[in-house]
Formats: C-alpha cells, structure tokens, sequence
C-alpha cells in the first residue's frame, strides 16, 4: 500500500471524513457491493436484488454518482451503473479483508 510521506491539509483530511461518511450509509454499502460483484447493473435490478423500490435506489445512486464512487452510461433509454474506478473496488475488498480478520 501506498505510504503517505506529506503532511495532510484540513481540506484534505474533511474530504477523507466526507468520503468515508458515504459508505457510513447500509444501503449506499449494499449497492456498491452490487456493482462489486457485476460489471454494469440497472436501477431496476439494483432495486429487484435489494428489495427496494426503484425511487430509493435512485436517490442512493446520486449521491454514489456526485461523490464519483460510481458512474453511468446510457443504453437507449437505459441507465446503467458501474464502479467509477479501481479505487472505489479497492476500498470495498480492504474492507472485507479487514472485516473478514475477526
């Protein structure tokens, strides 16, 4: 991993803060888990897989979106949703990998 060899400013450090609050959230984590483990999902099957109502879901995914932890493309009149990067999919294993250390 990556070794931090500066010191951090207070911006950066509120933004770590900002950032781990988002996956503070159940439903932001379950959804993230989901495109985890599938390379693009629809609203739809988000909200089919996790038993909740599609309105729900959305409101989730935008907060996910303006925090760039995912992103979207278009498929006709679809949307479809996917981890924004690599960073997002290392945060998620480091975190099972710590979980899965108990």
């Amino acid at each position: 991993m990556k070794e931090m060899n500066r010191s951090v400013s207070e911006t950066e450090l509120y933004d770590i803060a900002e950032l781990f609050k988002i996956f503070g959230d159940s439903t932001r984590i379950r959804i993230l888990f989901e495109l985890f483990q599938r390379d693009e999902v629809s609203v739809g099957d988000i909200a089919e897989d996790l038993d909740m109502t599609v309105s729900a879901i959305s409101h989730q995914l935008r907060i996910l979106k303006s925090s760039k932890l995912i992103k979207s493309r278009r498929e006709g009149k679809q949307a479809l949703y996917s981890l924004d990067d690599d960073h997002v999919r290392t945060i998620i294993e480091c975190g099972m990998e710590h979980i899965e250390e108990r």
